[in-house]
């Protein structure tokens, strides 16, 4: 069984996977939580004698293991736990998704897919993780910018309040503004003898504002310490996002999983391939707002 209230941060060596863990770190620090350190191996080959097998286990474990000397040497944490798991990853992560308060993984990693924007792996845990997943971009270690940008929170009628719950706890700890997007979708006109009327643009606009705005009252309660920009644009989700995302520190959006389970959602899927920020996918976990 997978233990609670744990950050779970999928390593197999790769650049990619390096950064993740470094942001893993920073997470559990933030938040005052162990830390898990996950690899799956498995034999690519077919039947093969125990013998060579053990040897891809011995390779495996020597990846794992300098993945949590990495994480003891370069941080504060105490409670650094290794899991070596033989098998799929995606299905390992998710597995342990269940328990977790956090996962955290890259954008790509060492498979035969690697060369795809999004790892299968990746897109494979965003689709079903029980847990927040953080997808952090890029090889390399993570730039520290003497002023970082805001907690970006894609918001539609669809987000879960678990994503807003999830952006202003991460603006919090981080003590980072937070900037609400909420794209405004204007329905194409028929020029014809039915023609529709041009829609009155500041008024869709100001509407999906004091929507977003009465959704928010609860979370501005809850968090007075967090600044709040809201803003209503007129653009596709997956443009808007991708937009704001490029002053970004980090991008939040809800898991797109309510009519297509188990499939990794259209706007998910494109800012996890362009977003210029590490990018939080957060399931509808929790949909209660918070009381006041």
């Amino acid at each position: 069984m997978a233990e609670a209230h744990r950050v779970v941060v999928g390593y197999d060596g790769s650049d990619f996977s390096m950064q993740a863990l470094d942001w893993a770190l920073d997470e559990c620090e933030l938040r005052r939580l162990p830390l898990t350190v996950t690899h799956a191996w498995r034999w690519p080959y077919g039947q093969a004698a125990e013998e060579a097998k053990l040897h891809l286990r011995k390779a495996a474990e020597h990846v794992l293991y300098h993945g949590a000397e990495c994480a003891r040497s370069s941080s504060t944490l105490a409670d650094v736990q290794t899991d070596l798991y033989e098998g799929s990853p995606a299905e390992r992560i998710v597995e342990l998704s269940a328990g977790a308060d956090l996962v955290v993984i890259g954008s790509r990693g060492l498979g035969a897919l690697a060369r795809s924007l999004v790892g299968s792996v990746t897109a494979y845990v965003a689709a079903h993780s029980q847990a927040p997943l953080i997808i952090v971009r890029g090889p390399g270690p993570l730039p520290a910018p003497a002023h970082p940008g805001p907690v970006v929170l894609g918001l539609s009628p669809a987000t879960p309040d678990a994503a807003l719950r999830f952006a202003f706890d991460e603006a919090a700890l981080r003590r980072l503004p937070v900037v609400i997007v909420h794209a405004v979708h204007l329905q194409t006109m028929a020029w014809g003898v039915a023609m529709a009327p041009v829609p009155d643009v500041e008024a869709l606009t100001r509407a999906g504002q004091n929507r977003m705005e009465e959704r928010l009252a609860p979370w501005r309660e809850r968090h007075a310490e967090v600044r709040v920009e809201v803003r209503a644009v007129i653009a596709s989700a997956k443009e808007a996002l991708r937009a704001a995302a490029a002053q970004a520190s980090l991008l939040v959006v809800g898991a797109e999983r309510t009519r297509h389970h188990g499939h990794l959602g259209t706007v998910v899927r494109a800012v996890a391939e362009h977003a210029a920020c590490p990018i939080a996918v957060v399931p509808g976990l929790s949909d209660d707002p918070p009381s006041g």
